[in-house]
């Protein structure tokens, strides 16, 4: 219930406003509480934090409106101020407002005018404290989206093994302060090496989360069962188990064996990786899409393998990459990102991956980004 408060020498105003307004103070429109001069204002004010408007006399014993202004101004109060004054007082309803006044009436008060002032002011007031509210709601919403994209950040892996075998590196521009893409690489039993690449459908916080749940039961699944396909099933099927909100996750799953150069690989829903050979001759992994994990139950994942020459890089990456739009809306593609590869022949795997990148952003230009760019490079050396 708004509190306003009046501050007036004159005795009868007190008991002129309380009839005029009991009706809306019956109803709980407002309430009314009342001082003699700027003195007792401040007093009341003490008695009372919670008023949200002062409606204020300039000419009083003691303390002056003017006066009460200035001090309300020092307080720095949450309510708004209108004064009343004579009609054609230009020089104080000047001075009132440069000290904060947010609006006057005059003497003799017209009632009508009055309940409209008081109305607005009010209404003023509730939108400022609503603009103030979400301001302060988005600056909390930022900080957690802040620590949220911390949190992603730290649980995908960034350093990056060392072994005179193989080179592995990988790359993520989140499209937002977090985001649905991710990608994972660790170690297995007889020396083999786990790498996934994934898309979570949608962006922001729900994507993370489910990214999260998603990364943590495929590595978990994948250090118990050697093969691919089955392992991804296993996922499958603890996802739909646990998901209400319909979410999905492409994911591209590969099993290294650094002795040999062979990947084996299990697909369910995602962009299939490229080889960019020593030469520089590109190859698309040849395997059917699969389904994207999450929505159906009881479902089997098409499987195949790779066998990779020395100097052979895998290429991983999601649709953020490939659809990639500049200004006109034209995609990026995947026949433009076979053409970029071609020119990696003997890269690192890092270089690789920023080249991919520059390519990417050279051809969005100016375009906003529409989605997490992410890819990641597993480069063959041998033995």
């Amino acid at each position: 219930m708004p509190k306003i408060l009046v501050v007036d020498d004159e005795p009868d105003l007190e008991l002129l406003l309380r009839q005029k307004f009991r009706r809306r103070i019956r109803s709980g429109e407002f309430t009314l509480v009342f001082a003699q001069n700027g003195v007792q204002a401040l007093e009341q004010l003490e008695r009372h934090p919670d008023v949200d408007m002062v409606l204020s006399d300039i000419n009083m014993p003691e303390m002056d409106g003017l006066t009460l202004l200035h001090q309300l101004d020092q307080l720095n109060l949450d309510l708004r101020a209108v004064i009343v004054t004579a009609y054609g007082d230009m020089k104080n309803i000047r001075t009132a407002m440069n000290r904060g006044a947010f609006d006057f009436v005059t003497k003799p008060i017209d009632f009508g005018d009055l309940d409209t002032t008081i109305a607005k002011t009010l209404d003023h007031l509730q939108v400022m404290r609503d603009a103030l509210r979400s301001r302060d709601e988005l600056v909390a919403l930022r900080q957690e989206l802040g620590v949220a994209a911390r949190m992603q950040e730290s649980i995908l892996p960034t350093v990056y093994p060392k072994d005179p075998r193989y080179e592995l590196h990988a790359w993520m521009t989140p499209a937002r302060e977090v985001g649905g893409d991710f990608y994972d690489f660790f170690r297995l039993e007889d020396d083999r090496m786990g790498i996934v690449m994934a898309d979570v459908s949608g962006k922001g916080v729900p994507a993370a989360f489910f990214m999260m749940v998603s990364r943590t039961l495929l590595k978990g699944t994948a250090i118990g069962e050697s093969d691919p396909a089955k392992c991804l099933e296993e996922v499958n099927q603890l996802l739909v188990n646990e998901n209400e909100e319909s979410m999905f996750v492409t994911t591209f799953y590969a099993k290294f064996n650094p002795p040999s150069g062979l990947v084996d690989f299990s697909n369910g829903g995602h962009n299939l990786p490229f080889i960019i050979k020593l030469s520089g001759k590109v190859e698309q992994i040849e395997c059917e899409p699969g389904l994207v994990l999450g929505i159906m139950p009881s479902i089997d994942f098409p499987s195949g393998s790779v066998q990779m020459e020395p100097g052979d890089a895998f290429f991983f990456y999601t649709d953020g990459i490939s659809e990639a739009m500049d200004e006109n809306g034209t995609e990026f593609g995947e026949l433009e990102l076979a053409e970029v590869l071609s020119e990696c022949g003997g890269l690192s795997a890092s270089d690789i991956n920023r080249h991919v990148v520059q390519a990417v952003q050279d051809h969005a230009g100016e375009a906003p980004q529409s989605d997490d760019i992410t890819c990641l490079t597993l480069r063959y050396l041998g033995n």
